[in-house]
């Protein structure tokens, strides 16, 4: 048995059965992969697939145990590259982040940029996505860090670590109706206009949702999106009232007016959530370090091997972080 028969399995269980992708997957032949296949069962004594003709059709019971561990064998060979890695200071790799558009445009550049100073044989991924499908690349091992946000509670999945706090901002163009001087329109004045924000916002369990129906209030969403570059652009049309994170708002938008979201919509909390169980590069940390300078990177370090308990410091405002990730 090696590592590669194991490879072999893990890729044609996630290409779900095909082994033409599979075998793409893993830069193999196609006969050579099905030999390695036949190797495997003929050392281990039963098959791990059930075939019809020249196809697999589904996996067998002692294939799922079989291929759950092989999944466990191969992390752990990672983890062992990985720490090897770390400790011959090798300065080269690839960060692979998972994250929402907000993050990736207005948050990660300058925290990217440290790191590529830092370590400029390092290649960065960036990979755009809702933050329920971040945390799914995430688990499914085909990210190393997702950042996401919630309000307020902490993501179930992976190591979650705090990083900054943010506000929503409602947005108008000039000369809208809300555009007048005196207080910011509070829910009542919103529930009026319809609103532009973020696709999440149509969920019933989303803080925005839930901050009117407390107010008894029914927000009319007319149009949701996961880019706030486009929330803006349709706030700018006129067609309705932007609600989206104060990050992405910034002196380019002149043209526009913006108040701080009224105060039954809850804070939001940014996350940098770590896979457990997997050793990570040390410019992976490092970026996190600069994502989150109020924590210590040996604390950091210790919780992610199991060694010291969680106990994060409170992350600072989104004003006051940006004044550290940007020099």
């Amino acid at each position: 048995m090696t590592l590669t028969q194991l490879r072999y399995l893990v890729a044609i269980a996630d290409a779900e059965l095909n082994i033409t992708l599979a075998a793409s997957r893993v830069h193999a032949t196609q006969p050579g992969l099905s030999k390695q296949l036949k190797q495997l069962e003929d050392e281990l004594g039963f098959l791990l697939f059930v075939r019809k003709g020249r196809s697999l059709e589904a996996v067998t019971p002692a294939g799922v145990e079989v291929i759950g561990r092989a999944r466990a064998v191969l992390g752990e060979a990672n983890n062992i590259r990985t720490y090897a890695a770390n400790q011959r200071r090798e300065s080269q790799g690839q960060l692979v982040l998972t994250t929402t558009h907000t993050q990736a445009r207005f948050v990660l550049p300058p925290a990217v940029a440290r790191i590529k100073q830092a370590y400029p044989q390092v290649s960065v991924h960036l990979q755009q996505a809702a933050e329920s499908d971040a945390l799914d690349l995430l688990s499914q091992g085909d990210a190393d860090i997702a950042i996401i946000s919630t309000a307020g509670a902490e993501p179930g999945a992976g190591i979650a670590i705090p990083l900054y706090r943010w506000r929503r901002l409602v947005l108008v163009p000039r000369g809208h109706a809300l555009d007048r001087p005196g207080a910011a329109p509070d829910l009542q004045a919103l529930a009026g206009h319809p609103l532009i924000s973020y696709e999440s916002s149509t969920r019933g369990s989303s803080s925005l949702q839930r901050a009117f129906a407390s107010a008894g209030l029914t927000p009319d969403i007319a149009l949701t999106a996961l880019d706030a570059d486009l929330i803006k652009t349709y706030v700018r049309t006129g067609l309705g009232v932007g609600l989206l994170a104060e990050m992405a708002v910034n002196a380019g938008d002149e043209d526009l007016r913006a108040w701080p979201a009224p105060a039954p919509i809850d804070e939001c909390i940014a996350w940098a959530v770590l896979p457990r169980d997997r050793v990570l590069r040390d410019y992976a940390l490092e970026l996190v370090h600069v994502l989150a300078p109020q924590i210590d990177t040996r604390d950091l370090r210790r919780v992610i091997d199991g060694n010291q308990e969680a106990n994060w410091p409170l992350p600072p405002t989104w004003e006051s972080l940006t004044q550290t990730i940007t020099v």
